[in-house]
Order: structure tokens, then C-alpha cells, then sequence
């Protein structure tokens, strides 16, 4: 008998324990349901909220075509923040991807900025169909000067929240490692319009060049400026941009190039035949290439690939990579700029298939294209059938534009209009 109420009360103890730290334990969240904001702020003041620092965030995005996971991998901090600091909870655009910022007392949104991932493109591949994979991923946020909520969310095609985690941030965390204080790469200013907050800050990197070969790097970016700034409406903005040449050296030159069975030790382990397309150039290392910039302020980021092979690509708010030696290196460079920078959405299509990137019941968030959802838009963009990489169902506002050929030397007046406003959001 005094053994059973051992028991019994060893049990209920347990128990005890167990609802005492159930209780205790915050309010769960689900990957697609964020926590309720308990008060909003009509303007974030920079400095009563944030530091002149940066915090890095590293994420692993996992999983599969069904499922997919975020992951913090590692938080640090650079010494100055070359972001913006006005309209800081407001988002540049949807994306496929968005970060808040909350005030962990109030859940205030303090912050918010939006992107795309390669990890998203390959969710619909048919390899992710058969199994897992990981992607790196870095996003930079003005330093809090008190504990906030960072929030990371996946969107879908159709602008669902398809993953979703939150992590607490204490500035005070001796874990935050600071980097990018001493040892920088080498660097020089192509263009300096001075304090990187109030100007857009773009870093151009090195990928398959040599020590030996950094003379020739160059040239190519002076190329790329020279080309970039031909174009309106960034001729008319050249005095908001800073342009840095980051001189990351590779141990071989040239760059990966699969289908001929070629790989190259480089700075960053890019490659061609990126989900076996031959001319989609990418990396999958992305903290190697802002491990490469830390401490040189940066916003966005253009990779150089010394090869003659063609091809590129450009991810929105994450990085835009061109082949140097190709004869359609100077269109294609500012092309993928159109990507990587202004989210601009392509307008060619693939011969007589329709494509699964654009459901035609929902409205792209890409400002250039449309599916004629929204009436508003499709009066403005909805005029050519044919973009988004479909014959059918999605429309451009004119025949051509830089974002559908080479040949065409110009953005066409909607996608100018786009660009200038991403610009005006970030400077003004």
C-alpha cells in the first residue's frame, strides 16, 4: 500500500511539473500562422530602434516539393549598416519570401524586407519530387538595439505561406559573432556617392579569377557599370548608387561547367547546368560569398564568372551571377539586374509550352507581367500575350523590353517605372 502511494504520488508530482512548464512555455506558433501584432507603429524611427550595425542572418531552407523547413544556422554582425533607414516597415515588394522584424515586448513590426531563393525555384523540379535538399541562404537586417522577433516566411506561387519560423534576438547575445572588422577583402570604389545608408550600395565579386587575374576583373565590371548606367532610369539615378569592386581571388580560373565535365576550385563553387538548364549559372554557397563581404558595406550583389560559356541568373534581393566572355555579356549582366534588384519577372516564354510559374488565377507580384486578374494592372501591362515563360495566360505591357531579348537596347517604360520606384524606395 505505501509503495502504490509512492507511486501515485511520484505521479502527481509529474504531473505538477509537467502543466508548470507547459504554462510556462511561450505560445506556440505554426509554420504558417504567424503571432498576433499587438500594436503597429505609423513610422519606425531608425535610431530609436536600431544601431549603425549590421546582423547577418544565416537560414538553411530544407525539404522537399511537399514540405518545406527554415532553419537559423548562424547570426553575426558587421560594423556599419548600409541599408536604408526610412520606410522600415514597409516590404519594396511581395517577393517569394519576406523577414519581419517585431519588437519582442510589443510585436510591433519594426522591419521588413522581401526576396526569392533558389530553393524555391527548386521546389518544382522534378528532382524534388524524389527527395530532400538544403540551400543556403543570408539576409542582412538593421541591428536592434533591444530583443526583437524575427520572422521568416515562404510563399508559394500563389502567395501562400508555406513555411514559416520565428527566433528571438537579444543584441546582448555573446554568440553573435562580429566579423568583417579586420583582414577585408580587397576593394576599391567604381563609383562612390558617399554614406552608404542614403545611397544604394551594389558589390560586384570576383568568381574564377585568379590574383593574377584581377586586372581583368576589373575591366569587366567598369563593362557592367558602363552598361548598367546606358540604361534609363538608372542614368537619370547615378548619383543614389555606390559601386564596389571586391576582388575575391579563386585557386583556378574559370568557373564549373558540367556537361563538359569540368570543375574549377573558385571563390564560390558556382556552376553552370544549375537544375541541369546548361545556361543557368549559379551558387549554392552563399555564405562563402557574404563571408567575402563582410565588413565592405553592401546591399546587392553581382557575381562575375570568368567563362565564355553563356549564362547567368538573377535571384530577387539575393544575387544576380553573368558570365564575363560571352559576346551577350553586357545585356545579360543588366538583364539579370532586372532580376536580382527590381524583381522584374521575364517576359520571353519557352516555344508553345505554358509554363507552372504563373497560376493564371493569380496576380504576379512581378510588376512588368500579368495574368489580367487585377483590372487596374492589366490596363497598364496586360497589352502583348506571352511572358512569364508562357504562350498563353500571361501578358507584357510591350512587343520587347531588355527583360525578354538581348537585342532590345532598352527597359521598356514599365519596367523603368518599376526600377525607379525600387530606387526611390530605397533612397527617399
Amino acid at each position: 500500500m505505501v509503495k502504490q502511494c509512492r507511486i501515485l504520488l511520484a505521479l502527481a508530482l509529474m504531473t505538477a511539473v509537467i502543466v508548470s512548464i507547459i504554462k510556462h512555455q511561450p505560445d506556440a506558433v505554426s509554420k504558417t500562422e504567424a503571432a498576433p501584432v499587438t500594436e503597429e507603429l505609423d513610422n519606425v524611427v531608425f535610431d530609436e530602434w536600431f544601431c549603425d550595425s549590421t546582423l547577418r542572418l544565416d537560414y538553411i531552407f530544407a525539404g522537399n516539393s511537399k514540405v518545406q523547413n527554415i532553419y537559423l544556422d548562424k547570426m553575426s554582425r558587421y560594423p556599419r549598416w548600409a541599408g536604408r533607414k526610412q520606410r522600415l516597415n514597409e516590404l519594396p515588394l511581395t517577393g517569394n519570401g519576406q523577414i519581419i522584424v517585431r519588437d519582442a515586448s510589443t510585436n510591433a513590426t519594426l522591419y521588413m524586407t522581401s526576396f526569392s531563393s533558389l530553393f524555391q525555384e527548386w521546389i518544382v523540379t522534378e528532382e524534388a519530387q524524389q527527395q530532400d535538399r538544403s540551400f543556403e541562404n543570408c539576409f542582412q537586417i538593421p541591428m536592434p538595439v533591444k530583443p526583437v522577433i524575427a520572422e521568416v516566411r515562404l510563399l508559394n506561387n500563389r502567395h501562400e505561406v508555406t513555411a514559416m519560423m520565428q527566433h528571438r534576438i537579444d543584441p546582448a547575445d555573446i554568440l553573435i559573432s562580429r566579423i568583417g572588422e579586420k583582414d577585408l577583402t580587397p576593394h576599391h570604389y567604381v563609383i562612390d556617392n558617399g554614406d552608404p545608408a542614403a545611397n544604394i550600395d551594389i558589390a560586384f565579386l570576383a568568381e574564377g579569377y585568379t590574383s593574377e587575374e584581377m586586372k581583368e576583373f576589373n575591366e569587366y565590371v567598369s563593362i557592367a557599370v558602363d552598361a548598367m548606367f546606358e540604361h534609363e532610369p538608372f542614368r537619370t539615378f547615378r548619383n543614389k548608387f555606390n559601386i564596389v569592386a571586391v576582388e575575391s581571388a579563386s585557386a583556378e580560373s574559370g568557373v564549373s561547367v558540367p556537361k563538359d565535365g569540368l570543375w574549377k576550385n573558385t571563390a564560390f563553387s558556382s556552376h553552370f547546368s544549375t537544375f541541369y538548364s546548361d545556361r543557368y549559372l549559379t551558387t549554392l554557397h552563399l555564405k562563402d560569398v557574404h563571408n567575402a563581404l563582410a565588413g565592405i558595406p553592401y546591399e546587392h550583389i553581382i557575381i562575375l564568372a570568368n567563362s565564355d560559356e553563356y549564362g547567368g541568373g538573377g535571384i530577387y534581393n539575393s544575387y544576380n551571377m553573368t558570365s564575363t566572355k560571352h559576346k551577350w555579356y553586357r545585356p545579360v549582366v543588366v538583364h539579370e539586374f532586372g532580376h536580382s534588384f527590381a524583381g522584374l519577372g521575364d517576359e520571353y516564354e519557352y516555344g508553345d509550352e505554358n509554363h507552372e510559374t504563373y497560376p493564371l488565377d493569380i496576380e504576379p507580384w512581378e510588376k512588368n507581367i500579368t495574368t489580367k486578374v487585377d483590372p487596374e494592372k492589366a490596363a497598364r501591362v496586360g497589352k502583348v500575350e506571352g511572358g512569364g515563360y508562357s504562350t498563353t495566360g500571361v501578358f507584357r505591357a510591350y512587343d520587347d523590353c531588355r527583360m525578354r531579348t538581348n537585342e532590345n537596347p532598352e527597359f521598356c517604360p514599365i519596367c523603368c517605372e518599376a526600377i525607379a520606384d525600387i530606387i526611390r524606395f530605397y533612397t527617399e
